[in-house]
């Protein structure tokens, strides 16, 4: 996997051991070209896996990052990849390593964007971003993105969100929830 813009643009990132399904870099440089500039913003990666996308959001400018993934396999390769990267950007990027259902519970954050990228198999991505919204992790103007395959379903609204676009990369989606006052 490799970082696809930014300051970081052409870096190769270390991918973990375990079950891994890393974003293709066609749906990453395409949902970060979507996004623009990141300078200031704060960024949280759930279902994180290697980092990769906490770590091209650093390269793209983002100035808080935060990820959270539960496999305990992972640990070592992830913070492996955001030592490297904090060295070469200087921007922290904050770890938890526990179940993204437990994080959302007692996460007191607030982000400008919330990246899901659950395993396909998972099948709770809707009652996740009501969780997070419902706890007030999204700033006002902010905005919420989910990478599932296409056999998911997700709906137009979500609580108080509404689905603002909506990309296709082969059998994947990426749905992107914003509040409907935006």
């Amino acid at each position: 996997m490799r970082i696809t813009g930014g300051k970081l643009k052409g870096r190769i990132i270390k991918c973990p051991d375990g079950v891994i399904r890393p974003a293709m870099d066609r749906m990453r440089e395409s949902v970060f070209s979507i996004l623009g500039d990141l300078s200031g913003k704060s960024w949280l990666d759930l279902f994180s896996g290697s980092g990769t996308i906490a770590i091209e959001a650093v390269s793209r400018g983002a100035s808080h990052v935060e990820l959270c993934e539960k496999d305990k396999i992972k640990v070592n390769t992830v913070l492996e990849n955001v030592e490297v990267t904090e060295k070469e950007c200087g921007v922290k990027i904050k770890c938890h390593f526990m179940p993204v259902e437990y994080f959302i519970k007692r996460c007191k954050s607030k982000f400008d964007y919330i990246f899901f990228d659950p395993p396909f198999p998972y099948k709770f991505h809707e009652d996740l971003i009501k969780k997070a919204d419902e706890a007030g992790m999204l700033n006002p103007t902010g905005m919420i993105m989910v990478h599932r395959p296409e056999e998911h379903f997700m709906p137009d609204a979500i609580g108080n969100l509404t689905r603002v676009d909506q990309r296709v990369y082969g059998r994947s989606i990426v749905d992107f929830y914003a509040y409907k006052s935006r």
